[in-house]
């Protein structure tokens, strides 16, 4: 009876335990949709993670197409960008937008494209908290 008890008990504890440290990147994705302002249409939502890996970047590709504008915005848990920079780079890997500008941290970066290609999207972590955020890629023509 004794070990019945233990074993009730252990399963209750185990099923009723919050983790913590998880990312709600599709949470915070959708409260960047509502922020594609000036005619930007939504196109896609990215997931940042960077506690499920090395804790240094996260990376996507896109096709990009000549003629069009893109607007990449980013959402986080903490304040403002909590830290997560997203920088643009083309084809070749030059970069060609950031969202650290001056030492500061702006939370969208609008790009005009001047040639079809793929183009690189990458999340890095500069001081931030969570390590956790969500992002929506836009577009115009």
């Amino acid at each position: 009876m004794k070990k019945l008890f233990v074993f009730t008990l252990l399963v209750f504890l185990s099923s009723s335990v919050t983790v913590i440290g998880q990312c709600d990147s599709e949470g915070l994705s959708s409260q960047c949709i509502p922020k594609l302002a000036g005619g930007f249409n939504f196109l896609k939502s990215y997931k940042i993670d960077g506690l499920g890996g090395t804790k240094d970047k996260v990376e996507y590709s896109y096709v990009f197409t000549k003629g069009t504008q893109y607007m990449i915005n980013l959402c986080a848990s903490g304040a403002a960008t909590d830290g997560i920079v997203v920088s643009l780079y083309d084809s070749n890997r030059n970069k060609v937008a950031s969202s650290k500008v001056n030492g500061q941290f702006i939370s969208a970066i609008a790009y005009p494209c001047n040639a079809t290609g793929i183009y690189y999207i990458q999340y890095t972590f500069d001081g931030s908290a969570s390590y956790c955020g969500g992002s929506t890629l836009g577009f115009k023509r």
